[in-house]
This record gives structure tokens, C-alpha cells and sequence, in this order.
């Protein structure tokens, strides 16, 4: 995605996948700074590590509390400074609105998990405004720390714990159910029906229709994966390096390549 890009804009750079330890993640950012990297993305375990490592954090990152995107750059004394934002939660919003044309403002949705996945995009639609998010996990405990956290941020958002009663107009799974084909449903139906739902969402995106998504089609709710989220968040990521705008099109058609041999 991200070399498709680079060509297509003609910049002499190469996006590069490093395995990096947690424990090695402060060198290995510190490392990439001296060698003089752009910027770097940071996926599961490192976003929350990352947080007290960056020297500077922006409002997406410092709310969210995790750095999925770090830029490098030289501050006005001339010494090279880390930067870190959190593009994964105004990604979310984009796909939701534009792969399933529901309109959050004043939406009431249904969250299911309450990990570091939930966490950032019940932050990111209370900031944008839903009127209703109902969080639903496994271990109850986590769901009612994290209703307690989006109500202190947001309080002009009904936050509740557990399945809601009436119609929803999205239904988002933020677990890791569905990522193993003997995976339970992230759902429980006999506590919430698909009849009360509009849309489904699911943050995953291989498998590309997983049983959750495949169960809110067969009832009738429109439908999408976690595709157009891994899009939008790397472009995001891409203009904060490059200060200029992503080829949409191109990236998404590199993307569909990789992840689904399109």
C-alpha cells in the first residue's frame, strides 16, 4: 500500500516491516531517529508502549492513549524531535461512514469488546458524537471501566454496559473474534437480535467476511471489514509524512492485492 503510494508519487522512500520486541521498542525508535527515518507505524503491543517514548504526542494520540504513526522531524532549533499521532480512530469513523453510509451524529451503536481496539473507537465516536454507545464484553469488568472513562471525556453521550433494548444503527466488533474460523460469535443472539441492527462493522479484515459479518448479511444488515479502516488510517499516516495528499485509489488497489489477491 504504502510503496504504491511512494511510486505513485514519485518519492524515493521504501515502507519496510521490522520485528521488533517489546522490550527493544525504545532502541528500535531511537535507532530509526539517528538513521534518519521519516516516520514509522507501530502496531499491537507497541501503540501503548509508545506513548512515553515519543517526545511529542498529538490530540489523537494524547485522548487515545496509544501512537499507531510516528513522525521524525527537525524542530525550528534543529535538533530532530518524535512525534506521535493516532490515526486509527478518525480511520474508523471514515470506513463507517463511507462503506456503510451511517451517519454518526446522534447514532446509537452497539460496541462489543472492551481491549485497546474498543477503547480507541468509543473514544473517537463519543468525540463525534453518537448519542449512544452500549458496550458489551466478555469480562464485565473491563466494559464498565471503559463506560466510566468515555462518560468522564464525554458526558453528553449515553454510555451503557450491556446489550441495549430497541434499535441500534451499528453493531462494531472490536474483539479478535472471527480472526480463527472455529471463532465464537463476538454476539450473543439470544440477548440482541440482528432485526434490531442497521449495520454491521468489523474491525477484522482477513479473514474479509468473517461468521460475524456473514451472520448480520444473512439477516439483512448492511455490511463491511476492517479493509477500509487499514486504509484510511495509512493514509493518514502517509500525508502526515509526506504533507501531501494520499493516492487513494492507488493504495486501496495495492491493499485489495495483498490482503485479498484482487
Amino acid at each position: 500500500m504504502h510503496n504504491a503510494a511512494f511510486a505513485a508519487l514519485g518519492l524515493n522512500w521504501r515502507y519496510l516491516a521490522f520485528e521488533v520486541p517489546p522490550d527493544q521498542l525504545k532502541s528500535a525508535l531511537l535507532g530509526a531517529q539517528q538513521m534518519g527515518f521519516i516516520g514509522l507505524n507501530l502496531t499491537v503491543p507497541h501503540k501503548l508502549l509508545a506513548v512515553p517514548l515519543v517526545e511529542e504526542l498529538d490530540d489523537s494520540a494524547r485522548l487515545l492513549g496509544a501512537v499507531n504513526t510516528v513522525q521524525f522531524l527537525t524542530n525550528a532549533a534543529g535538533k530532530s524531535v518524535s512525534r506521535g499521532y493516532n490515526t486509527d480512530g478518525d480511520a474508523l469513523l471514515r470506513a463507517v461512514r463511507e462503506d456503510l453510509q451511517v451517519e454518526l451524529q446522534n447514532a446509537r451503536v452497539l460496541v462489543l469488546g472492551a481491549g485497546g481496539a474498543a477503547r480507541a473507537a468509543v473514544l473517537k465516536l463519543a468525540a463525534a458524537g453518537v448519542a449512544e454507545l452500549a458496550l458489551v464484553n466478555r469480562t464485565g469488568d473491563k466494559a464498565t471501566k471503559l463506560a466510566q472513562e468515555a462518560r468522564r471525556f464525554f458526558p453528553a453521550t449515553n454510555v451503557s454496559v450491556g446489550y441495549p433494548r430497541g434499535s441500534v444503527d451499528l453493531v462494531l466488533n472490536a474483539t479478535a473474534l472471527g480472526l480463527q474460523p472455529a471463532d465464537a460469535l463476538p454476539l450473543d443472539l439470544t440477548a440482541f437480535s440482528w432485526a434490531q441492527a442497521r449495520a454491521a462493522y468489523d474491525m477484522i479484515y482477513r479473514p474479509a467476511e468473517t461468521a460475524f459479518l456473514q451472520s448480520a448479511k444473512a439477516a439483512g444488515c448492511r455490511t463491511a471489514n476492517g479493509l477500509g479502516m487499514l486504509l484510511y488510517q495509512g493514509a493518514r499516516a502517509l500525508e502526515i509524512w509526506a504533507q501531501t495528499a494520499a493516492p487513494l485509489e492507488v493504495m486501496r488497489t495495492a491493499l485489495e492485492a495483498s490482503i485479498h489477491g484482487r
